[in-house]
């Protein structure tokens, strides 16, 4: 039986690189198909007729979506496949005005300006939103970081029903993320950046981490977190969560947080990789 889900959101926040990612994925991926269509199309997935990893419908073109009957779709869907799931893509308004401006194309849902059109569309899939089982900010990250957070989000790993954890690094001073289910902070810790030969290094150096992990107050942090999360992550996979995701921050997002979640990854035994947002920054 292939897996079965919807992606929508915000125009401009980047169904076109998760409908590649999914296509180069092994999914039988099929946008903007008339909602009437999905349903029948959803049958042939759940009847296990498609030889795919998965069936991604791409939905778009707000201005021509109606939410209810797109709600009906998703229960339809929900209905046919028990494993069938929502993608919603999303975005802070500023970050889409300025990726409108740039390709300079029109915005598909009808206003008198830019900001009109996303504040109309906003509220138009707000329902959408509500029931996605996972959103994912592109905001803050770039087109290959996007394409990362698929791969490591959508990659087989026990069986479809099995709860997908991911880890993602970021830096303070470049924002919290906005669509993850746990922050956790470590400016506690001593910063390799003050370190003049570990500074223009990354925590995926050996030398770096070792500067970050060889401190008490990390392996206090760790084994606390470790813990707290061992027992945690099955308690949500009962509760039928289906992504779960845990964010480690540092002020930049180079050195302490880069390490420790790469150290976490390996005491929870996390398969997927790990995401590190300003590594580069």
């Amino acid at each position: 039986m292939s897996e079965v889900l919807l992606v929508t959101g915000m125009s401009g926040a980047g169904r076109s690189t998760v409908s590649a990612a999914l296509d180069d994925l092994g999914w039988f991926v099929i946008d903007n198909l008339p909602l009437e269509l999905i349903s029948r199309v959803g049958e042939l997935a759940a009847a296990g007729s498609l030889d795919y990893a998965g069936v991604a419908f791409i939905v778009g073109r707000s201005g021509k979506v109606q939410t209810d009957a797109l709600l009906e779709v998703i229960r339809d869907l929900q209905t046919m496949h028990e494993g069938a799931k929502v993608l919603f893509l999303d975005a802070p308004d500023d970050v889409l005005i300025a990726r409108f401006e740039a390709n300079r194309r029109r915005h598909p849902f009808p206003g008198p300006t830019l900001v009109d059109s996303i504040s109309g569309e906003r509220a138009l899939l707000k329902p959408i939103k509500d029931k996605a089982d996972l959103v994912i900010d592109t905001g803050s990250i770039n087109v290959n970081q996007l394409r990362s957070r698929i791969v490591e989000t959508f990659t087989e790993v026990n069986g479809s029903d099995s709860l997908r954890v991911s880890i993602l690094s970021f830096g303070y001073s470049h924002g919290i993320p906005r669509d993850v289910d746990i922050v956790l902070d470590c400016r506690f810790l001593p910063n390799p950046h003050w370190v003049p030969e570990l500074r223009p290094l990354s925590g995926l150096d050996e030398s770096v981490s070792t500067y970050v992990l060889e401190q008490e107050a990390a392996q206090h942090f760790l084994g606390d977190v470790t813990k707290l999360l061992a027992w945690q992550i099955p308690e949500f996979a009962k509760e039928g969560k289906s992504y779960l995701s845990i964010a480690i921050g540092c002020t930049g997002g180079r050195h302490r947080s880069v390490a420790i979640a790469e150290e976490l990854r390996q005491r929870l035994q996390i398969t997927h990789a790990v995401l590190h947002r300003d590594i580069a920054r």
